[in-house]
């Protein structure tokens, strides 16, 4: 998302954002498998799950063959284009995951590749916790993988990538700058293929770096107990809705 609310132009373009994701080894299956891992551990049965930012359902098509009914939730409508030729059949959703109302409840709820990021700080948070905690059984989970807190965010941190994938090559370079609570990224994409020649585009994404604390607040005025599990990158919260049991 850009400093304006508007979508960045990658979430416009949904075969490169695959292709991007591809080429840089992202494992949508192992993230799956321990979503479901942690869902199951601490609700025993549970046969339904809502993914919300489900981008192009990459970690859907795998969440579907560990529970009888999965749906999804998006913002970026050509992303969601992909996810239904991906999941056919699946009722996918578009909405702003800080306010959508689909008027069903599911023992499980994720948010996973730090989209919470673009819902802009605390109160960002704090809106799309409750629109979760709205859609949840008791005793229900909320697995949320975050973005960086401000003691692990990097200034000016730079990366960069060149792929194939298919007959296209990717070159992608971000650059991270730390600036009034958000990280503030410029990225650069070269996209040559042989029907298109060579293409340039330029993003903004603005993630903002909230701290541990205010995400745990979120959780509990949400109606959850909270805990919050380190991992490669920036860890995930599980949230469980009291009132199960």
């Amino acid at each position: 998302m850009t400093r304006d609310g508007g979508l960045a132009g990658i979430y416009r373009w949904a075969e490169l954002y695959e292709d991007v994701y591809s080429g840089r080894g992202k494992d949508y299956a192992a993230d799956a498998e321990r979503v479901a891992a942690i869902i199951t551990e601490r609700r025993p049965g549970a046969v339904s799950l809502l993914d919300a930012a489900c981008g192009t359902g990459a970690h859907l098509r795998h969440l579907a063959d560990r529970f009888d009914t999965v749906e999804g939730v998006d913002l970026a409508e050509d992303m969601l284009r992909v996810a239904r030729e991906r999941l056919p059949g699946t009722a996918l959703h578009t909405g702003d995951m800080r306010d959508f109302r689909l008027g069903r409840r599911f023992d499980a709820v994720t948010c996973m590749f730090s989209s919470i990021g673009y819902t802009g700080g605390a109160e960002g948070v704090r809106a799309t916790l409750a629109s979760f905690a709205r859609h949840l059984e008791p005793g229900g989970v909320i697995v949320l993988e975050p973005w960086y807190f401000p003691e692990t965010a990097l200034d000016r941190h730079v990366v960069a990538d060149t792929f194939t994938v298919g007959a296209r090559t990717v070159s992608r370079v971000s650059r991270a700058v730390l600036e009034d609570g958000a990280h503030r990224m410029e990225v650069h994409y070269i996209v040559a293929d042989r029907e298109n020649g060579i293409r340039h585009f330029t993003d903004e994404h603005v993630l903002a770096v909230v701290a541990r604390e205010e995400y745990e607040r979120a959780f509990e005025e949400a109606g959850c107990a909270v805990e919050y599990l380190p991992g490669d990158g920036p860890g995930l919260f599980v949230g469980v809705a009291k009132g199960g049991g």
